[in-house]
């Protein structure tokens, strides 16, 4: 059964062609620079790597310019050989808890969202819609940033301003990047000893965006980001965690009138961008680290904020069991891995050197001794979108 997962953004068009529940990766692709004459459609399949420019400038010719090649190079014969299509979709609110089958109701459901994420939520539900008018037979599943995180304690989640504000606007902490955590929670509870359904679990998804998730009993606790992805710990580009009563201050200083553009700034030129002066990579940063002090700093601050949240999320479970990297930096950054880790040195938490300098591979990276098993397991979101599409397509074919 072939379902295909889809990650759409403003100008990007991420997707991956699953054969289920064989999970075996057909093909996978993306259009980057949407909506201009020279965008870059790239295409991965059997080997073979496909790349060109072409003026894609609509969502619907980039829809179409995917089914196309896949029957262009007979991958399918037609649209309908795709029985399913998973979208992932930023913001489900309290609204969506588990990933659902996309019906119209739904999808005027996800459009209503989009005050939790103006820049993708709408995105998301165009495209739904644009593949559920070109495949109608095919069945449309949501998959959501957020559902993981739904039911974490009220206690982790409420904000402590007039519950009444909770009550009629829902303002709560809703977390992100669910689908990558959940997606390492199954993999630990396959890695683990035992499973983690009765361990404490903390993992660290270390990307250009960065959240780090309390788990406990295979269950949600507590996560870093909150009612948007803007906390949390420091980021490539976003502020993390700040007092909020710099907001107005800062627009004083800086002339400006629009709360949008002082949002702008945290999201898009705060974080490791705006304290190393360098680069938002942090592979940019850790070459000049020794020569820069902004940088030396910025990964100081980047490592200070992820061993706060840590320590808190030790203390809040009654201690950890196990600890996980992923993501770009999570799986890639020795350094970054080794001093988080080193940081609880002091609890018995011991690095295994070798192990540790393995990039991008699912591995142990303490010894057997220490205290606290850590793990580096690259995340699979595309395929966690899949398995749920998948669940609901095996149902109904």
């Amino acid at each position: 059964m072939k379902i295909m997962a889809i990650n759409a953004g403003s100008s990007t068009l991420k997707w991956k062609l699953f054969e289920m529940p064989d999970k075996a990766t057909i093909a996978s692709g993306m259009i980057d620079r949407l909506g201009t004459p020279k965008s870059v459609f790239k295409l991965k399949y059997n080997g073979e790597k496909i790349e060109y420019e072409q003026a894609i400038e609509s969502n619907e010719i980039a829809v179409l310019s995917i089914l196309d090649a896949l029957k262009d190079k007979n991958i399918i014969e037609k649209f309908e050989d795709i029985v399913a299509f998973g979208h992932r979709v930023v913001a489900g609110g309290e609204e969506f808890k588990k990933s659902e089958i996309v019906t119209d109701e739904n999808l005027q459901k996800i459009l209503q969202l989009s005050e939790y994420a103006p820049l993708h939520n709408k995105v998301e539900a165009y495209y739904i819609d644009v593949f559920k008018k070109l495949v109608p037979k095919a069945i449309q599943v949501g998959v959501f940033d957020t559902s993981f995180f739904a039911d974490i304690p009220e206690e982790n989640y409420l904000y402590s301003v007039d519950l009444e504000d909770y009550k009629k606007y829902k303002v709560r902490r809703y977390g992100a990047h669910g689908t990558s955590h959940r997606y390492i929670a199954q993999r630990l509870n396959e890695l683990v000893d035992g499973g983690i359904q009765d361990k404490n679990v903390i993992v660290l998804h270390l990307g250009s965006g960065a959240s780090i998730s309390a788990i406990k009993n295979g269950k949600a606790f507590d996560i870093s980001m909150g009612f948007t992805p803007l906390a949390g710990i420091t980021m490539s580009t976003r502020s993390g965690d700040l007092d909020v009563s710099m907001i107005p201050y800062l627009m004083k200083k800086l002339g400006l009138n629009d709360i949008n553009d002082m949002i702008d700034i945290l999201n898009h030129k705060s974080g490791l961008l705006g304290i190393s002066g360098v680069s938002a990579d942090m592979r940019d940063i850790e070459a000049v680290e020794d020569t820069n002090e902004r940088a030396a700093l910025a990964l100081q601050i980047f490592r200070n904020r992820i061993v706060k949240y840590v320590g808190s999320y030790m203390a809040e479970m009654g201690g950890v069991d196990v600890l996980a990297f992923t993501a770009g930096v999570g799986e890639n950054s020795k350094e970054v891995r080794e001093d988080i880790l080193n940081s609880f040195g002091y609890m018995g938490v011991k690095v295994d050197p070798e192990n540790n300098k393995l990039r991008g591979k699912e591995v142990k990276i303490t010894t057997d001794d220490s205290t606290i098993a850590a793990y580096t397991i690259p995340t699979n979101e595309e395929l966690m979108i899949a398995q749920d599409t998948y669940g609901f397509a095996k149902l109904l074919n």
